[in-house]
């Protein structure tokens, strides 16, 4: 299968010279778009697997594309490319789910090695830029959506998670029903994650997803976890949170409420990272669906 990539440039002479280099590659198949509002346009419709985007755009900002495409098209690389040099700008495209950045000065050598870092996992940003990370910041927050076909897919996607962050020596929060409490727990020991000593040593705690959660309580819990985590021996913890609450409300049609509590969720520190357990999408209603997903930085089905 080719590989398909969307360029987004306004300035035609430089997005034709992209396009004649991608072009050298025989398994890879362009397309292109002009302005911002082309570009969410040819990405839904296109579902590429690489966009490059420029920053500067007319019609819609290359940053807004972003958080756009990031829920239409939520399996698709992100490469910005643009003629900014300041690392907060590089630092912002990062944020917003970019997978790596050229300056367009240094298109010419960068071009095809940060497309062959970008789809094999990996960060890429010209040398010439002088942006480096720094030395204590976080990992970039993970704020994760997951459509689940039944019950046995929410069990699976959360221990997972849940035995991701505790086998780190991190902390973890479930907001779950009480249906899925206990063989969430079970799962948990069927795959050797020692979750009653995270629960003894309190690095592991649950709520029930059918009571709206208290905002104070629930702050409290994440800072309880966190301390607990950094007395058992971690100095800097990351805190694993998974939900079926937003989900449910979704399912009962309460939207508006459901994006109110992803929001919330949003705000939280940057060392908890998030996973919501949804249904599968049960309504042909794709604003609403659109209007969850935009709220997530990866979108995947379980």
């Amino acid at each position: 299968m080719p590989l398909r990539i969307l360029v987004v440039e306004d300035h035609a002479p430089f997005r034709r010279l992209i396009c004649a280099a991608l072009q050298r590659r025989t398994e890879y198949q362009t397309s292109e778009a002009a302005d911002g509002l082309e570009a969410v346009q040819k990405a839904e419709a296109q579902q590429p697997d690489l966009i490059l985007l420029d920053i500067n755009l007319p019609k819609l900002h290359g940053f807004e594309v972003a958080k756009q495409v990031r829920s239409l098209v939520p399996d698709a690389r992100l490469l910005f490319m643009s003629q900014e040099s300041s690392s907060d700008i590089v630092r912002k495209a990062l944020s917003l789910g970019a997978h790596g950045y050229i300056q367009k000065l240094s298109a010419g050598t960068d071009l095809l090695p940060a497309i062959d870092a970008v789809l094999g996992g990996q960060r890429f940003v010209s040398s010439s830029l002088a942006f480096t990370e720094p030395a204590d910041a976080p990992a970039p927050r993970r704020h994760e959506i997951l459509f689940c076909s039944d019950a046995a897919a929410v069990i699976d996607g959360f221990s997972r998670f849940i035995g991701a962050a505790l086998n780190n020596a991190d902390a973890a929060i479930a907001l779950v029903t009480e249906s899925h409490r206990t063989p969430l727990l079970q799962e948990l020991r069927t795959q050797r994650v020692d979750i009653d000593g995270a629960i003894e040593r309190g690095t592991y705690r649950s709520f029930d997803a059918d009571v709206a959660p208290d905002p104070v309580r629930f702050l409290e819990a994440i800072d309880g976890v966190r301390g607990a985590a950094t007395k058992a021996g971690n100095a800097h913890p990351r805190i694993a949170f998974c939900g079926e609450r937003a989900g449910r409300l979704w399912a009962a049609g309460r939207t508006a409420e459901a994006v109110q509590l992803e929001q919330l969720c949003s705000e939280l520190a940057q060392d908890v990272d998030i996973l919501c357990a949804y249904p599968v999408p049960y309504t042909n209603d794709d604003q609403a669906l659109t209007r969850i997903c935009a709220e997530h930085t990866t979108v995947s089905a379980g």
